[in-house]
């Protein structure tokens, strides 16, 4: 989320390299989205892929999962250079929302840990490992709420598209704007150069 002054950016911790099962995933949606015929045909992909990144919990690097108390932000955890989608992670604090104004693209959410409320929805607390996607059926805006009062929640986005600069608010602020990534100088999005190394299953 927004940058603040003073502010130590991200506990000051280097990203270090892309974690395997992140490479892995990051390759996986970029073939994805390359070689898919359809919206349908992603997102029925991507939810598998990103069902399988959630079964293991070392690949998101400390420096994208760092909580703001009693707020909400998100980090761009890679940065696609032709913009056809982008890899995201929401941090809400405990109890706290964040909203998004959301444009027309597609979207595959998975919770990392924690219980989080997505509205509009159908109500349900999504645990970790639950996966959900929407199709690009026109602007909204959405509001993800931390279920739990005690720890952090964490998700991670794939959008079809790059979200940086949309307008995001923190509930009981006055007006949306558009805010930044919370990512400090020391852990920029992860890019095609920094992940161009071998994968190995």
């Amino acid at each position: 989320m927004e940058m603040y002054a003073g502010e130590p950016t991200a506990r000051a911790e280097e990203r270090g390299p892309v974690p395997a099962a992140l490479k892995r995933f990051i390759w996986d949606i970029q073939s994805m989205v390359e070689l898919a015929e359809s919206e349908r045909e992603i997102l029925t992909i991507g939810r598998d892929l990103m069902a399988r990144l959630l079964a293991r919990d070392d690949w998101l690097p400390a420096p994208f999962s760092v909580a703001r108390p009693g707020a909400g932000r998100q980090f761009q955890v890679y940065a696609d250079g032709p913009q056809r989608f982008c890899v995201v992670s929401t941090i809400l604090a405990g109890g706290a929302a964040l909203s998004i104004a959301q444009p027309a693209i597609w979207e595959i959410m998975g919770v990392v840990s924690g219980s989080i409320e997505r509205r509009p929805g159908d109500g349900r607390r999504l645990q970790a490992g639950s996966v959900e996607t929407l199709r690009s059926a026109g602007d909204a805006c959405f509001r993800l709420s931390n279920a739990l009062g005690d720890q952090a929640a964490i998700a991670v986005h794939v959008y079809g598209g790059e979200i940086g600069g949309l307008s995001r608010r923190e509930p009981g602020t006055a007006d949306a704007r558009a805010l930044d990534y919370a990512n400090g100088a020391n852990a920029p999005p992860y890019d095609i150069y920094s992940i161009q190394t071998e994968i190995r299953d």
